[in-house]
């Protein structure tokens, strides 16, 4: 792709030791000059469509892997696994969150990697033989050992339960067994970069460059800055911390997740009914998400689709903690998984979009902020002991949800006025988008 040169266009995130590149605008590669709109609109929504094809089944399920085992715990608890084993109350919560300790300390070191090396699809494929076979070790083993183990695979891993009991160690061995073979089918045809894809013609793969490149409205230059250099990007970037303050609050809100069953459970209800009224709130928060996600990517609007959801898991805390009413109850349930999962959703999408390039800068911020905002749940168990009510669990949550909406608002103003700024053409320092971001309009979502 030609490179338009303007030696007086410079980036904002300049460190001292590093070059920004002078484009400011992005050109057509050589293949997709003949095309006019209709036709690369056309070959936009094929390419798009079959890269989804590529890579969401096997992220998919690689993620549904993770979650299933990460809180195959909670249920387990209803399978009276602490009588089997003799635990206490305070041995099942630290079982419970000895898992993210593993898990926060290696995520942000891990995404540093997979931006930096060649082959980021056989780093997370590894990953996933990896705790596959710890899942399989699981079946030998009556510690905690394989639990932190499990935490410390930060590539989307799913964390297994930390103890096999005798009837339950076959299905360790099965589960491991079937990772590790999903992980060496993805490896095979996974893509490692967008210049080479499995099934791809040239014209496609140069549409998909062009598109990325144009979306950043500049070119990629993460090659010409160091992993510390984005570190250091990351963490003097104010937004980096006001989303993170957000999704902070938001996921100790959504920490009862990780007691669900137990909650439940807590209603009166037997284990299989318990297990049976479980899945209906999930089943709303799926929809919910899907709605949610897909209306704020429509109307490209964020801070109400943020702070609307997370308004209803104020509400549902309050009916949860304020009486003991099964139905009433039970209506709390159903709202919590699908308001603070909706917020998430979006929050996610957030960082994502509000992070300014380069990349290695939104990978380490992403990560940074994906790891804090875990650390809830090392502490949040410890909340869930005074079954039925929960007060200070449920407490606990309401008040999150309150601080995540402070938040969302705290940044909601924030980015508008560094889009005001822009808009009198004044320089953001070195947190804001580049120059050439800016001289192609780019603007923060609000």
């Amino acid at each position: 792709m030609a490179d338009i040169k303007d030696n007086e266009s410079q980036h904002v995130e300049e460190l001292d030791d590093m070059k920004a590149p002078n484009h400011h605008t992005i050109n057509l590669p050589d293949s997709l000059l003949g095309l006019d709109d209709t036709e690369l609109k056309r070959l936009g929504v094929k390419t798009t469509t079959k890269l989804d094809f590529v890579i969401m089944p096997p992220m998919t399920i690689m993620y549904i892997l993770n979650y299933l085992d990460r809180q195959n715990i909670a249920a387990s608890k209803l399978a009276n696994i602490m009588e089997d084993l003799d635990m206490t109350v305070q041995q099942f919560n630290t079982s419970v969150s000895i898992l993210f300790v593993g898990y926060i300390l290696m995520q942000v070191p891990s995404n540093l990697v997979v931006s930096k090396i060649r082959y980021p699809a056989i780093y997370i494929c590894s990953a996933v033989v990896v705790w596959g076979a710890i899942s399989a070790c699981t079946a030998a083993t009556v510690t905690m050992v394989l639990r932190v183990g499990d935490g410390c695979e930060p590539q989307q891993a799913p964390f297994n339960l930390f103890y096999a009991h005798t009837n339950k160690r076959f299905s360790f061995l099965i589960e491991g067994v079937l990772t590790i073979g999903f992980a060496i089918i993805f490896a095979c045809y996974l893509p490692n970069t967008p210049r080479k894809i499995i099934g791809f013609t040239q014209q496609q793969l140069d549409w998909l460059r062009y598109n990325y490149e144009a979306d950043q409205m500049q070119e990629d230059y993460s090659n010409e800055i160091t992993a510390k250099q984005g570190f250091i990007m990351a963490v003097t970037d104010p937004k980096t911390w006001l989303l993170c303050g957000i999704l902070y609050a938001t996921y100790t809100a959504a920490a009862v997740n990780n007691f669900f069953p137990t909650v439940v459970a807590g209603l009166g209800f037997s284990q299989n009914k318990s297990y049976g009224l479980t899945a209906p709130p999930f089943v709303l928060c799926v929809i919910c998400m899907l709605i949610n996600g897909y209306h704020s990517d429509k109307t490209q609007e964020r801070f109400l689709h943020i702070a609307c959801p997370l308004i209803i898991t104020v509400i549902a805390n309050i009916i949860a903690v304020s009486t003991l009413n099964i139905s009433a109850r039970y209506v709390a349930m159903m709202l919590l998984p699908a308001s603070f999962y909706s917020s998430a959703i979006v929050q996610l999408s957030w960082i994502s979009g509000s992070l300014s390039q380069p990349s290695v800068k939104r990978a380490c911020a992403i990560a940074l902020i994906n790891c804090i905002c875990n650390t809830p749940n090392i502490w949040t168990s410890y909340t869930y002991y005074d079954s039925p009510r929960y007060v200070a669990a449920f407490a606990v949550n309401l008040g999150a949800a309150v601080i995540a909406i402070g938040m969302a608002t705290w940044t909601f103003y924030y980015l508008r006025r560094q889009n005001a700024m822009m808009d009198l053409g004044r320089a953001l320092g070195k947190s804001g988008p580049t120059a050439t971001q800016q001289a192609a309009g780019f603007r923060y979502l609000l």
